[in-house]
């Protein structure tokens, strides 16, 4: 049953309209999201993106803030999206308020220092109610470039 709960939760993830990205690219990640076995076990619930201290931060789709504001010391900001996830950022110094509505690409907050990274980085989770989800899925998917095809007459040997 777990596993069809977590299947139906990534499912809702990459259907979400794939929006874009919390920093500038190229995205550089620090730590992967790395799921705890169970509810209350270690784990890494989140994707670290190095950045620098004041790079701005844009929500990755639209939807309203439904926190803004310190949690155990560090700011956070989360963004309640249409299809019912939420996604988080810290540690950062918030630009807009609880109750606001935002729009993809709108710059949000602002990174600070206090992250658990040994450089600086952003600290980017997705939710589903209380259940963590990999938010890489969120992220704008690659255009797909075609090459030119090489003319017949020049890939084939002579008279073959």
């Amino acid at each position: 049953m777990t596993t069809l709960l977590l299947s139906l939760l990534l499912a809702l993830a990459q259907s979400a309209v794939p929006g874009v990205r919390p920093l500038p690219a190229p995205l550089s990640v620090a730590r992967w999201w790395d799921p705890p076995p169970t509810p209350y076990a270690a784990g890494h619930r989140g994707v670290d993106l190095s950045a620098p201290v004041g790079a701005e931060i844009r929500a990755v789709a639209a939807g309203r803030v439904h926190h803004a504001g310190p949690v155990a010391g560090r700011g956070v900001l989360s963004l309640a999206l249409p299809n019912g996830l939420r996604t988080t950022y810290e540690p950062v110094r918030p630009l807009v308020t609880e109750g606001e509505q935002v729009r993809a690409g709108q710059v949000v907050a602002v990174l600070t220092e206090g992250s658990h990274c040994p450089a600086p980085c952003l600290h980017w989770g997705l939710l589903a109610g209380e259940t963590y989800l990999n938010p890489l899925p969120l992220l704008p998917r690659p255009t797909p470039r075609l090459l030119p095809a090489e003319h017949p007459a020049e890939s084939s040997p002579a008279g073959v």
